[in-house]
């Protein structure tokens, strides 16, 4: 019997896709994962412009696992991939992660939804500029808030909005590295966003200034930790560049305790709360952390779905052993 064909698909062009050495990749660890899994992967570079060569790739193997962000490099988003990922699940591929599971958890319209967990914070989503103009004044009145447009990577859309002696006034932020702060009218800002809310809502949430100690990830095998980030310092956070983040294995003595909440307390109810099953998790995925204010509670600010790279060597082998039991599961026979 041939061993399960895997693609691994990420965005790219024509000639990385004619070219690509999957060994010297970025993914050739991953890819080394999976063989000694018994699997056999094979690269998918894929484009909008050759979308139906990639299909038809993906028509013939029995797994992908994707790793492309919501926008890419020219500012384009996964409608096309999107729709032909759905197309090739229908097929009878596993897609990992599948587009309708990123949309209830990969967005960060799920830091809304699971407001009323042990992770949640102030949170509040706005549907429509009107709302944020409505609503955000009242809100900077209480202190700094974050905004984050509906999908998005790498600090895109996201910004931290704080208030002045003069309510017509903020100073803001943007995530992305290489930004400062800048004072300017809250309206005008608030104009600024107008092309957030044509991809879906934006979510507003109260600024934790424990965000100095650094943020927590933990990346998952499904259920189960395959490993830890931590960056100690932020963009968000005024006169300091982000710094790297340092990777861990599961057994991390400084992370059992988030462990703990994640996989005995908080996935259970997050499934719970979004009407998801245990089958829909993707077969990697993370979910990034803040320390709250009290000590030894942790505030989710987002997880990630669509692209989860660069991510722990000791997750790739649970990465192909989850891919595995998936395809040999009786459904998937």
């Amino acid at each position: 019997m041939r061993a399960p064909q895997v693609a691994l698909l990420w965005h790219g062009d024509r000639e990385t896709r004619d070219t690509v050495n999957l060994d010297e990749h970025r993914l050739g660890p991953t890819a080394a994962a999976m063989r000694a899994a018994g699997l056999e992967p094979q690269p998918a570079v894929y484009n909008d412009d050759f979308a139906d060569e990639v299909r038809d790739q993906l028509l013939k193997v029995d797994a992908v696992q994707v790793w492309v962000n919501p926008i890419n490099d020219q500012g384009g988003t996964r409608g096309v991939l999107d729709a032909m990922l759905k197309e090739v699940a229908n097929a009878g591929v596993l897609v990992s992660a599948h587009p309708d599971t990123i949309q209830k958890m990969g967005t960060k319209t799920v830091v809304y939804d699971t407001r009323g967990m042990g992770w949640g914070s102030d949170v509040h989503l706005y549907q429509s500029m009107e709302e944020m103009r409505l609503q955000l004044p009242e809100r900077l009145r209480q202190g700094a808030r974050v905004l984050k447009q509906h999908r998005g990577h790498s600090g895109q859309g996201i910004w931290k909005v704080s208030p002045t002696s003069d309510p017509a006034m903020v100073v803001v932020r943007h995530a992305p590295r290489g930004n400062t702060e800048q004072e300017m009218l809250l309206d005008q800002w608030i104009e600024s966003c107008a092309g957030y809310f044509a991809e879906g809502p934006m979510l507003d949430q109260e600024f934790q200034p424990r965000i100095v100690d650094g943020m927590i990830r933990c990346y998952l095998n499904v259920d189960r930790i395959g490993g830890f980030g931590h960056q100690e310092v932020n963009a968000l956070v005024p006169d300091k560049d982000s710094g790297p983040r340092l990777y861990y294995p599961p057994a991390e003595p400084r992370f059992q305790a988030i462990r703990r909440k994640m996989e005995d307390e908080w996935l259970p109810e997050l499934l719970s709360t979004l009407g998801m099953s245990l089958d829909e998790l993707p077969l990697l995925w993370d979910a990034d952390f803040m320390h709250g204010q009290v000590e030894g509670s942790y505030v989710l600010c987002e997880i990630n779905v669509s692209s989860v790279y660069p991510y722990p060597e000791s997750a790739m082998a649970p990465l192909a052993q989850a891919v595995k039991a998936k395809l040999m599961a009786p459904e998937s026979s």
